[in-house]
Order: C-alpha cells, then sequence, then structure tokens
C-alpha cells in the first residue's frame, strides 16, 4: 500500500533485515538432514555463498580456500590483484593509511592501469587450487576483457555496478548490450545489481543465470548517502523473487536471486534466502578472517572512485579463520561467525528442508524482534545489545 508522503507524491513502504523476522511452522528438523547446497547453471557449491568481488575480501589465496570450504569467491578483475604484481605490498600499505589518509591514496593506487597479463595470471591461479574461478568486471570493461577471460579458462562471469540495467541509455558511448553479449558468450554470467521488480525482470531476460540484488546495503558502501538511492533488502529480495516467478512462467528459465549485501549474522542470511534468495553475496563478514587480503580492514568498489567515491575504508578487525566464519565452530554469541551453521539451525528449527522450501517461510514485519526482553543485554553491551 503506497503512503502519501505529500500532495503529489506517494511511495511504498520497505523493509530491511533487521525489520522481519522468520515465524517457525508446525515441524522441526534435525539440522543434520537439511541441505543448503545450491547449484547454478552446470556447477554445484555446498554452500549458497559468494564471497563479494572486493579487495579486501577476494584474492586468488582466499577465492582458493572458500572454494574448498564450499563457497564460490568472486575475483575483482578490475582491482589491485590485476594492477599490480605485488599485490600484497599494497593492501598492506592501505591497512597501514589513517582514516583521513585512506580515501586520497586508494584514489591514487587505483590509477594504476590493468594489466592483461594479471588477469589471466590471477585467474589461472583460481584455477591450479582447484575450484571453480569466478571474476567480475563492470559493464564499460565486458567488452575490452572478453577474450583473455575465454582464454584464461574462468568459468562465471559476474558484470557487477553499483546498478546495472538491461537498457543502459548513453549519448557519449555505445552501452553494452547485455542480451547480445550475454547470447554470444560462452560461460554463464550473473549480473547486477538492481533493487526493483521491473529492473530484476529486464536482468532476467538478458539470458543472466544468476541476478545480484542490493543497492547500497553494504558495510563499507555509501552510495544511499551520496546518490540517495537504493532499497532496503527484504522489499529488494521479495520483489526480485516475485520477477524470478513471473520470468520462470514467460520462458522456462529460472534464474537466480542472490542478495547482494547488508547481511552481517547468521540470521541476516536466513532472512535473506526466506524472502525468496537462492544464495547471498557477503563481504564484510569474510574481511574479518585471518585469511582475507584486506588484514583487518574492508572497503567496497566504489571506494576509490576517482571523482565521486562512495564508500570508505572500515575497520572490520579479525575474528577467525574462513572456517570458522563459515561452518564454525564460534566462540561468539552475536551470530557473526558460523554463519551457515547458523542458517541451518534455522532451517532445522523453522521446519525447512532446503533452501527452495525455506523460500516458502512465513515472515512478520517486527520493528521490536531485536529489542523484545533484551533490555539486560543492552544495557550491558552483550549478545544483541
Amino acid at each position: 500500500m503506497d503512503v502519501e508522503i505529500g500532495a503529489g507524491k506517494a511511495a511504498r513502504q520497505a523493509y530491511g533485515f533487521d525489520d522481519i523476522s522468520i515465524v517457525p511452522s508446525r515441524r522441526t528438523r534435525d539440522p543434520d538432514d537439511v541441505d543448503i547446497s545450491w547449484e547454478v547453471d552446470a556447477y554445484r557449491f555446498q554452500l549458497p555463498l559468494l564471497a563479494a568481488a572486493m579487495d579486501a575480501v577476494v584474492s586468488p589465496a582466499s577465492a582458493i580456500e572458500i572454494g574448498r570450504l564450499g563457497g564460490l569467491g568472486v575475483l575483482n578483475l578490475e582491482g589491485l590483484q590485476t594492477r599490480y604484481e605485488d599485490a600484497d605490498s599494497v593492501l598492506e600499505e592501505i591497512s597501514t593509511l589513517g582514516p583521513d589518509q585512506a580515501t586520497g591514496r586508494m584514489q591514487e593506487l587505483y590509477q594504476e592501469p590493468l594489466k592483461e597479463e594479471l588477469i589471466y595470471k590471477r585467474i589461472q591461479e583460481i584455477k591450479g587450487g582447484g575450484v571453480v574461478a569466478a571474476a567480475s568486471l563492470t559493464p564499460q570493461r565486458v567488452e575490452q576483457y572478453a577474450k583473455i577471460v575465454l582464454d584464461a579458462e574462468l568459468d562465471i562471469l559476474v558484470i557487477q555496478g553499483t546498478v546495472v540495467s538491461a537498457e543502459h541509455v548513453s549519448t557519449q558511448t555505445i552501452p553494452l548490450n547485455l542480451k547480445e553479449f550475454i547470447a554470444t558468450f560462452d560461460l554463464p554470467v550473473i549480473v547486477g545489481g538492481c533493487a526493483s521488480y521491473q529492473a530484476a525482470l529486464h536482468l532476467m531476460r538478458t539470458g543472466a543465470v544468476g541476478v545480484l540484488v542490493g543497492v547500497g546495503p553494504g558495510a563499507a558502501c555509501t552510495s544511499r548517502q551520496v546518490l540517495g538511492i537504493g532499497v532496503p533488502q527484504a522489499t529488494a529480495i521479495a520483489d526480485a523473487a516475485a520477477a524470478r516467478m513471473r520470468h520462470l512462467d514467460e520462458s522456462g528459465r529460472y534464474v537466480h536471486v542472490i542478495a547482494d549485501g547488508g547481511m552481517r549474522t547468521g540470521g541476516d542470511i536466513a532472512k535473506a534466502i526466506a524472502c525468496g534468495a537462492d544464495a547471498v553475496m557477503i563481504g564484510s563478514p569474510l574481511a574479518r578472517a585471518v585469511e582475507a587480503p584486506g588484514r583487518g580492514f574492508h572497503w567496497g568498489m566504489a571506494t576509490f572512485h576517482s571523482a565521486l567515491p562512495r564508500g570508505v575504508r572500515v575497520q572490520s578487525s579479525t575474528l577467525g579463520s574462513l572456517e570458522e566464519i563459515l561452518l564454525g565452530p564460534s566462540s561468539l554469541n552475536d551470530g557473526t561467525m558460523n554463519l551457515f551453521g547458523a542458517l541451518k539451525n534455522s532451517m532445522a528449527t523453522t521446519g525447512y528442508e532446503t533452501v527452495k522450501d525455506f523460500q516458502k517461510a512465513e515472515i512478520v514485519i517486527a520493528p521490536s524482534v531485536q529489542t523484545e526482553g533484551k533490555l539486560l543485554q543492552r544495557q550491558q553491551g552483550l549478545g544483541q545489545g
């Protein structure tokens, strides 16, 4: 239902993860009987997880470890790994910068030209680890580097930007025709981000195997403040899931909805899937791993934009290993470790066996769900406090 915000404008109510809660059903299950695996195109993953294509999260080494643990690491092919042969030294420098220096110095560091030989080399390093290799490019660079990613034997291409549309209009350049490109490209393609029913539906019609849903919810992103755009994630995912069903009815093709950003805990991941996501793309939770290339810091893909930065370098601190963060065990009680153990337990507790089943879970609008009965935790700064 639209709400009038003035005589000339109405708006729809939208909800984020903190505004909703999952309702237990009449059935419960043993967590060991729950299946959270995910299949996209010809690939099967034990976890419905993509690690975000951010330099502080995914390097070839961390992509291999994430793949070993059952997820999919997405390497940013326009990041530091493909600008510098010794990317580790640059990442080390970024970790030493003061808050007032970080954005300006990162803008300088990201001015280094991309190198085709490094694009090829980094993909090959991931392939050499025996895992599925995925990497991202922005729409502006896709055609320029399409051949090199094919030559390097990439498995999955992610075409990603703050907002990606199937109908980019420009009087200055010839825009990428997503539908034509995907139809002739030899790899499965995931595209995003988007945050509405219509945008998701049009991206699905391009032939993509998956659509990233999320504009501005990331921990290090400032797009919502800088540009004033975005939709809270629970609503954005539910809208995209509705578009998925319409597209399935129209074409017979199932396109995966991937929640991108805004998830900090296992409970957030569970809510994303209950809202209709097939998988999640997360960044900041993985930036807290010992193996993360950001060395306790995290920043988004637009943090270093030369003219309009739309992100900040945030301190993420280090919690534990990637395995502990994804699969446990956890020594913390705030939901930031053993993320996918939490997902399995959420599904088991509410009675659902598979991810697709869990998408049917009942959701309630619950503005008090984070605070109800939690006065002592809040007073002492513990748990949900």
